[in-house]
């Protein structure tokens, strides 16, 4: 799979992972990692909030940072 990205800007770049919300392969220079809590709930115990990466292009890191 190559980026979406690049492709746009007429190159060609192996992707590293996929957008989580619009779905698009990103290379590592088009990728943007970010954290997030994950809350699960195990079995008769208290929830527990876990830190989880999260990978988005350029424009869907964009509309989350402002």
């Amino acid at each position: 799979m190559h980026c979406l990205d690049c492709h746009t800007a007429g190159t060609v770049s192996h992707a590293v992972g996929v957008c989580r919300d619009c779905g698009a392969a990103v290379c590592a220079n088009h990728a943007r990692v970010t954290e997030r809590q994950v809350r699960r709930r195990p079995l008769l115990a208290p929830p527990v909030e876990t830190p989880a990466r999260t990978v988005h292009c350029f424009q869907c890191a964009g509309v989350h940072t402002g």
